[in-house]
């Protein structure tokens, strides 16, 4: 019975745990032009050039983004910079997002929407941020270790 308990615990130990990214960004995409899938304003784009600029000597192994033209638009520039190609995701099931961002190895960008992001946040283990009004476009949300700490692109 000791060996059997033995054995047990020395699989344990031999097998890692499965390595969730240590560092999630979330953010809602950048400022938007009008229309029903609208791309993002020249000031959205500039400060996509900023997100890419900010965030690529953290080196994400992944960017997920929401089919809309936005969250793409957002994302682009530190793709293009990575070499990363970003996966589509449903931004009506965040469980399923959440899931997929935890199977990832390193660093994760995630750009969402005004109504997800709060909860994407939570479901990744740190504390609720506040709701996002209409206007709030900037706030990065850096998630790690069960802590979250509030970055911003662009003013």
């Amino acid at each position: 019975m000791l060996r059997l308990g033995l054995g047990i615990l020395l699989a344990a130990i031999a097998v890692p745990a499965a390595a969730a990214p240590s560092t999630v960004y979330v953010m809602r995409h950048l400022q938007k032009a009008e229309g029903s899938d609208p791309g993002l304003t020249e000031e959205g784009k500039a400060n996509a050039q900023k997100l890419a600029a900010m965030l690529a000597g953290k080196r994400p192994r992944a960017i997920y983004v929401s089919s809309t033209r936005r969250a793409q638009e957002t994302a682009a520039p530190l793709a293009a910079r990575l070499h990363l190609t970003p996966k589509l995701y449903d931004p009506r099931d965040t469980p399923a997002l959440v899931a997929k961002v935890k199977a990832e190895k390193g660093t994760v960008l995630v750009v969402g929407h005004s109504n997800t992001v709060p909860e994407m946040v939570e479901k990744l283990g740190a504390p609720r941020p506040a709701d996002l009004g209409e206007g709030d476009f900037g706030d990065v949300f850096k998630v790690s270790h069960g802590k979250v700490k509030k970055l911003r692109v662009g003013k």
